[in-house]
């Protein structure tokens, strides 16, 4: 699950991790107001930041350094409904709900620094450059010996010893190498904890008093933790999210929305992948992963269906299941009660194996529904992509 960053910031506060500390703003009134409480505290100029879950918000007009409370109006006005556009966001844009009014800080150096799980090792890592602001990926790739790479041992955290050359290789000395090593101690602390997959610190900011600040904080929560942090899900704002990923997670389904053309209804992770790479074999393209899992009533089925046919990029679907726990019965009573609630126009493939089979195939064959019956997966996904076509 992905933050704002004035939410990344929160916590990693709580860490003791120093970020560069602002005012959440709703509206232009709010976004003055909280200039001028920055001005209070003895900030002559402030930093307004769109709150989107995309990175580049700068280069796409959502980062502006304001000088008045009048001109943070202004400001204001202009972002706030806007959709900003950046090269994470989809073509169209992401609208801007909420500002993040920051303190002006007098920066020295910008760094980088990041906290992300290696699969392959099966270990988070920390990853520093003395390049900050830079995208990471560009510099791992280009010139890898620019990014130092410590391993953690989540048991331990990240080590004093391995904090330190993190530091080192940074170039920093004296007391910015001892408030460098506090504060990757307590991101590494908070990464763990927390049960984040990312915590990006870019750029990491050395500043002219040489603090060592979190400019920018990107944070993302591994969601299947989520239960043990109710603090953070309810961090979670479904204007940033695929509506029809919410809506799906309400009714214990996974969904994710995908770029294809059929969209595929499946029980399991494994048979939804196998079934969407079937499909790619024979000429054809998943709208969707949607595991209905194996526990899923009639009435989630009939959810999932609704999810599937409200992509208007959908041109067929495909019902995959092979009973286990679920039942074929139930799932096809799930198809039949979506099917006559919608005006089903698009081609529909349904096979099913396993628990309740020779019911579900009755009550299928029974239901007046026009549709095809297949006998295997890669039956399946031929019919399907021929019917597309």
């Amino acid at each position: 699950m992905k933050v704002h960053e004035y939410q990344g910031k929160e916590v990693l506060e709580r860490y003791g991790v120093r970020t560069q500390r602002g005012i959440l703003a709703t509206t232009p009134e709010e976004a003055q107001a909280a200039f001028e409480q920055l001005a209070s505290q003895g900030h002559e100029l402030a930093v307004v930041k769109a709150q989107i879950h995309a990175g580049g918000r700068g280069k796409g007009g959502g980062v502006k350094l304001v000088k008045s409370a009048e001109e943070t109006r202004e400001v204001a006005v202009t972002m706030l409904g806007m959709m900003l556009k950046t090269h994470q966001t989809a073509p169209e844009g992401q609208k801007v709900r909420k500002l993040f009014v920051c303190e002006g800080l007098d920066l020295a150096r910008e760094l980088y620094v990041g906290i992300a799980l290696d699969r392959a090792l099966g270990l988070p890592v920390l990853m520093a450059s003395a390049e900050g602001g830079v995208e990471i990926e560009t510099i791992a790739e280009e010139r890898p010996e620019a990014l130092l790479r410590l391993p953690i041992i989540p048991d331990t955290g990240l080590t004093s010893a391995q904090a330190a050359e993190a530091a080192d290789f940074l170039g920093l000395v004296g007391d910015l190498k001892t408030n460098a090593i506090d504060f990757l101690i307590s991101l590494a602390k908070a990464y763990i904890e927390l049960d984040c997959e990312i915590a990006e610190i870019n750029p990491l900011a050395i500043t002219e008093d040489n603090q060592v600040v979190a400019l920018d904080a990107k944070i993302n929560f591994d969601a299947n933790a989520l239960y043990r942090h109710p603090d953070i899900a309810a961090m979670q704002d479904i204007h940033e999210e695929d509506a029809r990923e919410v809506e799906a997670a309400t009714f214990g389904l996974n969904y994710i929305t995908l770029d294809g053309s059929i969209g595929c209804m499946v029980n399991g992770a494994g048979l939804a992948m196998a079934t969407m790479d079937t499909i790619q074999s024979h000429g054809g393209s998943a709208a969707n992963f949607l595991d209905v899992g194996g526990s899923a009533t009639e009435e989630a089925i009939t959810e999932a269906f609704r999810i599937i046919l409200s992509d208007e990029n959908v041109k067929g679907i495909l019902v995959n299941i092979f009973g286990g726990i679920m039942k074929c019965d139930v799932i096809a009573r799930g198809v039949i009660a979506a099917a006559k609630n919608v005006d089903l126009t698009i081609p529909l493939v349904v096979r099913l194996e396993g628990t309740n089979v020779e019911r579900g195939r009755e009550l299928l064959n029974s239901s007046g529904l026009d549709l095809i019956s297949a006998d295997s997966l890669d039956h399946g996904a031929k019919l399907i992509c021929e019917a597309v076509k």
